[in-house]
């Protein structure tokens, strides 16, 4: 009886370990779907607001603006595509880190536009826009050719698979069109030496003929 009792009570202290793990587990997941849904709608946000400003203001806010949504939108376009293929390629692994050093000065130069956007010497922040807009280049240059370089692997591996899939259907079609190759049968092949004169089993002229699946089974004869 006590040997009962104790077996009910680890049964009843396993099932609440086990709703309160998935109690926890669902609470972290909610959360973590709760903030992306937060950073997507701060990044659309913030998004919407510097298109309005690159074409709505003129000068030099206009054009911190367009410096920070070319940035952005080149960063996170490389990034999607560089993790996108990460699972399919994983020597992909070098471009991400390679990345994650670009996404470094990249973050750096954001922050200083978004810095700039509120300094009230507009003189000053415009006779730095050549360097600012060189270096928005170079960084968006870099991460564009990370991104078409990982396209155009995708894109050959996709190109070889196919060719190789059109070869192996090419040598099968072949394969099919040989007509003198012997078609299918039942059983062993029959040997020219069972049909030789020597002493031997007799043929059983009562064996059925061979009847094929395709074949149409004979209508039976009408008695009268």
């Amino acid at each position: 009886m006590e040997a009962a009792i104790l077996i009910m009570a680890l049964l009843f202290v396993a099932f609440v370990a086990l709703g309160v793990y998935v109690t926890v587990k669902a609470v972290g997941a909610a959360k973590r779907g709760v903030e992306r849904t937060v950073t997507q709608a701060r990044r659309t946000v913030e998004d919407t607001a510097l298109r309005a400003k690159s074409v709505g203001q003129p000068g030099v806010a206009g054009h911190l603006a367009q410096l920070r949504l070319s940035l952005r939108t080149s960063m996170r376009a490389t990034q999607e595509a560089l993790h996108a293929r990460l699972a399919e390629d994983e020597s992909l692994r070098e471009s991400i880190a390679l990345f994650e050093r670009l996404s470094a000065h990249g973050h750096e130069l954001d922050d200083e536009l978004r810095r700039l956007e509120r300094e009230p010497d507009k003189r000053r922040t415009a006779e730095r826009m050549p360097e600012l807009r060189e270096r928005t280049e170079r960084i968006t240059h870099s991460a564009d050719s990370l991104r078409w370089a990982a396209r155009d692997r995708a894109r050959q591996f996709a190109d070889d698979d196919l060719a190789a899939l059109g070869q192996q259907i090419e040598m099968e079609s072949g394969a099919l069109r040989d007509w003198s190759t012997k078609g299918p049968t039942t059983g062993e092949p029959a040997s020219w030496d069972a049909l030789s004169d020597t002493p031997g089993p007799a043929i059983d002229a009562a064996k059925p003929p061979v009847t094929y699946p395709w074949q149409k089974a004979p209508r039976p004869e009408a008695t009268s």
